[in-house]
C-alpha cells in the first residue's frame, strides 16, 4: 500500500488538452473519488495512474517512486473496470486467480487468498460457478476478487457500477465501502455520480475540463463549495442559482431578488458581504433543502415569501416544488403535509443562513 502523487500531469490528444496541469496528493489508505461530467479528464487522469495512456508533461509517484515510464504490470495496481472483463470459460475462482497463476505463485498461497477474498465479498458458494451464471453484482464482486487477490499498493475503479440498476447500484456502494474499511488499501475511483462520490470518499476530487475545481472531504464540498460549478454539481437536486444583488438596508444588508422581493442578509454575513453592496452580475445559492414551507415561528435568517407553485413531485418522505423566480426555475423541498399543489400559491421560506453569494462573472463563491 502506497500514497499516489500526481504533479503537474499535463494530457494532450493533438491539440485537445483533456488534462491541463493538475496536482493532486493521496495518502496511504486514503478512499479518493475523481468526479466531474462527461469529459472533464477524470478517466483519463485514472488511466494515467494506471499506465494506460502516456503522459504529455508531469509525474505521477507511487509509494514515492517516480512511474511515468514503468509499465501497467510492474505498477502493482489492481483496476476494476465498468464492464467487469472476466473470463466466461473461467470459474469465479479462477477468474480470481488469474493474475497469480500468471506470475506462478504457490498454489497454497493462491487458494489461501482466493478464499479470503471470497469471504469478503460474500462469494464464497459462487467460487465454482462460471461467469454466465452470476447476477450483475455477483459479477461486479468478482471482478472485485481479482483485485484484492493481488494485495497491491493501489485499487483503481473506472465507473464499476455504471451497468448495474439503481437498487443494485445502492447496494454494491455499500459493499465497496465495507471492503475498504477491511482491506483499506490505498483506493482511487472515478465516477460521474456525485451521489457515489459523496457516499464511498475520503476526500472528493471535483473536475472541470481538465481542471480540479477543488479537493475536500464531502461535507466540506457541500457546505463550503469554492466556486459555482462545484456548488452546482455536488447535492442532489442541484444548488439553485438566482439573479441578485447586495444593497444596503439602513445599518444592514439586503439582498435584492426583484422590485418585489428582497430578503435581509443575516447578521453573521454582513462583514463577509458588505464590500459588494451595489455590484451587478451577483447569484444568491440556496439548496432545494433551503428553501421550505413557512411556519407561523421562524428561526432568525428564515425569510417567508410568497410563490406560484409550477410543479410539485411527491417522493414519499418529502415533496420537491417547483416555481419561477426572475426567470429561473427554483426547486425547494416541503414536508409531503405542507399542502403543495401543482398551479396553487404557497408560502416558502428561505433559509439565508445557508445562502452562498456568487459572483456570477468568474463563478467565485465569495
Amino acid at each position: 500500500m502506497a500514497e499516489v502523487t500526481l504533479s503537474k500531469i499535463v494530457k494532450k490528444y493533438d491539440e485537445v488538452e483533456a488534462v491541463r496541469g493538475i496536482d493532486l496528493d493521496i495518502s496511504d489508505h486514503e478512499f479518493v473519488v475523481l468526479v466531474g461530467p462527461s469529459g472533464c479528464g477524470k478517466s483519463t487522469t485514472l488511466r494515467m495512474i494506471a499506465g494506460l495512456e502516456d503522459i504529455t508533461g508531469g509525474e505521477i509517484l507511487i509509494g514515492g517512486d517516480i512511474v511515468n515510464d514503468v509499465p501497467p504490470k510492474d505498477r502493482d495496481i489492481a483496476m476494476v473496470f465498468q464492464n467487469y472483463a472476466l473470463y466466461p470459460h473461467m470459474t469465479v475462482a479462477e477468474n480470481m486467480s488469474f493474475g497469480l497463476r500468471l506470475k506462478r505463485f504457490p498454489k497454497a498461497e493462491i487458494k489461501k487468498r482466493v478464499d479470503e477474498a471470497a469471504r469478503i465479498l460474500d462469494i464464497t458458494e459462487l467460487l465454482e460457478r462460471k461467469p454466465k451464471a452470476l447476477s450483475g453484482g455477483q459479477r461486479q464482486r468478482v471482478a472485485m476478487g481479482r483485485a484484492i487477490v493481488r494485495n497491491p499498493k493501489v485499487f483503481l475503479f473506472d465507473e464499476p457500477l455504471s451497468n448495474l440498476d439503481a437498487k443494485l447500484r445502492v447496494q454494491m456502494r455499500t459493499e465497496i465501502k465495507k471492503v475498504h474499511q477491511k482491506v483499506r488499501t490505498t483506493t482511487v475511483y472515478v465516477t460521474h455520480d456525485q451521489v457515489e462520490a459523496m457516499t464511498l470518499a475520503d476526500r472528493v476530487v471535483v473536475m472541470n475540463h481538465g481542471l480540479i475545481e477543488q479537493v475536500g472531504p464531502p461535507n466540506e464540498l457541500y457546505h463550503s463549495p469554492r466556486t459555482r460549478f462545484v456548488a452546482g454539481f455536488i447535492g442532489s437536486p442541484a444548488m439553485n442559482f438566482i439573479p441578485a444583488r447586495i444593497e444596503q438596508n439602513g445599518s444592514g444588508l439586503a439582498i435584492k431578488l426583484n422590485d418585489k422581493l428582497a430578503f435581509p442578509v443575516p447578521e453573521a454575513r454582513k462583514t463577509r458581504y458588505e464590500k459588494y453592496a451595489g455590484k451587478n452580475d451577483m447569484l444568491l445559492g440556496l439548496r432545494p433543502e433551503h428553501i421550505t414551507e413557512a411556519h407561523g415561528h421562524m428561526e432568525p435568517g428564515k425569510i417567508p415569501f410568497d410563490a406560484n407553485l409550477e410543479v410539485t413531485e411527491p417522493m414519499g418522505m418529502e415533496t420537491l416544488v417547483y416555481f419561477p423566480l426572475n426567470g429561473t426555475q427554483i426547486c425547494g423541498r416541503v414536508n409531503p403535509k405542507a399542502g403543495a399543489q401543482d398551479g396553487a400559491p404557497m408560502q416558502l421560506a428561505a433559509d439565508l443562513n445557508n445562502m452562498h453569494l456568487i459572483d456570477a462573472a468568474s463563478g467565485r463563491v465569495l
